[in-house]
């Protein structure tokens, strides 16, 4: 492919400290009340510096070049195919955007009195409603404001049921296909995790859940399709174990975009829920924010969800706190800005579009799976949902080709790279998940330069190695860049 080799010293971009021109100044000193004249020291008593601050000498106009041309080396889903399993990076539809600016939303405070908000209410009973149709778990909290913080907020509500009922469990058990923040979660709550192993299928190994099942398991959360990208077929069976032994079970929602609309966890037997609006419902996604990760649960966990929540009432929507909620995870209502953008594409989808969705990532991504087989090892030989996961493990005995040179290597085709070495227990794991929004000559050009970066791993493994050769910045020393994380740009001029 044209240009993929070269090299990126030769689009090397200034610092902003680089531009400009001495003469040149993009700073003021504020406004002289009533056109008189003032110092700086009399406008602003006692904030005078003594040196002026460390700023580049730049005009208006060389900031604007600077910045868009620093925004054209961004990459996302609007500039090119993204295709990071467990993530679900779809593109995030503009009329969303639209309808959450809306001068109705956009212009509410949340001190604003119920009575003054009625519209909004509505809209988050709207949403309330929505899913609890699409989980089949029948009470909701639109709190939390990502989902790692569901997680917590369910394991939360686990907690306190078993509290109040005189019922302290230690254990949490999880599979070895989990995501990492369910670890994380059961030690933040103060329980201890053990891992379950998976089956041959790729499944919960039951007779090893069985085994670990007691009076002391609190929870068992998995998430289905796990992140193998495969549907358990022994989910009910599970389900029924855990409920046998007085605990919950907790589903992961990450993976929902593959089943909503065809399958409920709730009608699986699953009593927790959190939802990722960011992956299944196109809300933005990625750069730490923003985020929302609203909670379905059980009738019997219910009463400890964290309020307020929405509720229709004689005198219009009112907020309401559950009868033991484990009170407040966020302040005001959510991150309701992101609530209204998921209940926009619901709305614009209705539940055909969104049992459509479903069908159409699981449909891409068995159709990269099939092309892509033969080129690249496949440690489960299943039909796959909206993800799929393959291994370098072949490249890397032949030739030492990681996964990571290949998702490198992606870079230089403009693809993002999937994600790499997760789930754990597959070795050179390359997690594939395509989404509904790519259309087929996406898919086939994706297939296309796997099979060519598959075909470099055996003819030339150095060009894979010492891949990206096109973008800005080439390969990084990431353990150093882990350890010694250093984010800001620090002049030599010392009086800055």
């Amino acid at each position: 492919m044209t240009g993929e080799h070269r090299h990126a010293d030769t689009d090397c971009r200034p610092l902003i400290f680089e531009l400009g021109d001495p003469e040149w100044s993009c700073t003021g000193t504020g406004v002289v009340p009533d056109s008189e004249e003032a110092s700086i020291e009399e406008l602003f008593p006692g904030m005078h510096r003594e040196c002026p601050p460390n700023l580049p000498n730049v005009s208006e106009l060389d900031i604007m070049r600077h910045y868009s041309r620093l925004a054209a080396v961004n990459f996302g889903v609007d500039t090119g195919m993204y295709p990071l399993g467990s993530c679900t990076m779809k593109y995030n539809p503009r009329l969303n955007e639209d309808v959450c600016r809306l001068p109705g939303f956009a212009g509410l405070h949340p001190y604003q009195p119920e009575a003054t908000v009625q519209g909004v209410l509505e809209l988050l009973a709207g949403l309330q409603a929505a899913l609890i149709e699409i989980t089949g778990l029948p009470a909701v909290s639109l709190q939390p404001s990502a989902g790692a913080h569901g997680e917590h907020t369910a394991l939360l509500c686990i907690r306190a049921h078993h509290a109040r009922n005189g019922d302290p469990r230690r254990r949490v058990l999880i599979p070895d296909t989990a995501h990492g923040t369910n670890p994380a979660t059961v030690s933040l709550c103060g329980y201890e995790t053990q891992t379950i192993p998976s089956d041959a299928s790729g499944g919960v190994e039951l007779a090893a859940l069985r085994a670990a099942l007691d009076e002391d398991v609190a929870a068992v959360m998995l998430t289905n399709p796990n992140t193998l990208g495969l549907f358990d077929l022994n989910i009910q069976e599970i389900t029924t174990a855990v409920r046998a032994c007085g605990a919950f079970s907790y589903c992961d929602g990450a993976n929902l975009n593959a089943i909503m609309g065809i399958s409920r966890p709730g009608d699986m037997g699953f009593d927790a829920l959190h939802v990722n609006l960011h992956k299944t419902f196109a809300t933005p996604h990625g750069g730490g924010g923003p985020g929302a990760g609203p909670v379905c649960v059980s009738e019997q966990l219910a009463p400890y969800l964290p309020g307020p929540v929405v509720q229709c009432g004689p005198d219009g929507f009112t907020l309401v706190k559950p009868a033991d909620s484990i009170g407040r995870v966020r302040s005001f209502y959510g991150n309701v800005g992101v609530l209204i953008r998921a209940y926009a594409y619901i709305l614009s989808s209705g539940g055909d579009g969104l049992r459509a969705v479903s069908e159409q990532a699981v449909l891409s991504a068995n159709y990269l799976m099939a092309r892509l087989r033969n080129a690249y090892a496949l440690p489960y030989e299943r039909t796959c949902m909206h993800e799929f996961v393959l291994s370098a493990s072949r490249q890397k005995k032949a030739n030492a080709v990681r996964a990571l040179d290949i998702g490198k290597r992606l870079l230089d085709y403009g693809i993002h790279p999937p994600t790499v070495y997760f789930p754990l227990l597959v070795e050179e794991a390359l997690m594939i998940e395509p989404t509904e929004t790519e259309p087929l000559s996406s898919l086939d050009r994706f297939i296309s330069v796997m099979m060519a970066i598959a075909e470099e791993a055996e003819s030339d493994p150095d060009v894979p190695k010492n891949a990206p050769y096109t973008t800005v910045v080439r390969r990084l020393d990431e353990a150093r860049a882990a350890r010694e994380l250093d984010l800001r740009w620090t002049s030599s001029d010392t009086t800055a």
